[in-house]
């Protein structure tokens, strides 16, 4: 059932900021609708959304980039006055910074889990994705991530993982065969920089 609202939530979060189109309320023009405006607001249901990457060190600002597409989605939700069982929800975003180091990225995923979001946006590298992805499956917790592409990432088989980008052993072929095929290069170098 948290998977289900989770990924729920996730989704919702990013459809409504994707569609920017927000509902309004109708008109009140009868008395029934009058008495009904005055009767005690519903409580409002905080639904925590985490988001992970890195936001200090060498590539903080993609980390940056992500949580502010984060933020922005959350905001636009909460704009969208969505409910959940009749119930307003306020989503809040919880950030944290994995600073591209796994040791990091596992210890804030146990800080997302502790905290009871329902559902994670990232992390941004697949070395802090790969080593955060079990705490997050045991816990039942969805993760969306728009960058991670070691294939090992979704090869785990947790149900709750996953990715919106194409895997490195699909990435790879494509390019190289775009460059065979289209600008037929004389000369091709590839670079291992010995991370996942």
């Amino acid at each position: 059932m948290h998977n289900k609202i989770g990924i729920t939530l996730v989704a919702a979060a990013f459809a409504v900021a994707g569609c920017g189109e927000q509902s309004k309320p109708a008109a009140k023009t009868d008395t029934k609708a009058a008495e009904a405006s005055k009767a005690p607001a519903a409580p409002v249901q905080e639904v925590k959304i985490g988001h992970v990457g890195p936001l200090t060190g060498q590539i903080a600002h993609l980390g940056k980039d992500n949580e502010n597409g984060a933020r922005l989605a959350i905001d636009e939700a909460n704009e969208a006055k969505l409910q959940l069982g009749g119930q307003p929800v306020k989503f809040t975003l919880v950030a944290e910074d994995d600073q591209a180091d796994p040791k990091v990225g596992t210890t804030v995923a146990q800080k997302l889990v502790d905290a009871k979001v329902v559902g994670v946006v990232g992390h941004l590298n697949s070395g802090t994705s790969i080593p955060a992805s079990p705490i997050y499956n045991q816990a039942g917790i969805p993760v969306i991530s728009g960058s991670a592409t070691n294939p090992k990432l979704t090869e785990q088989g947790f149900k709750n993982q996953f990715r919106v980008v194409g895997r490195d052993d699909q990435q790879g072929p494509a390019i190289a065969s775009y460059l065979a095929t289209e600008r037929k290069p004389k000369l091709v170098a590839v670079i291992d920089d010995a991370t996942a």
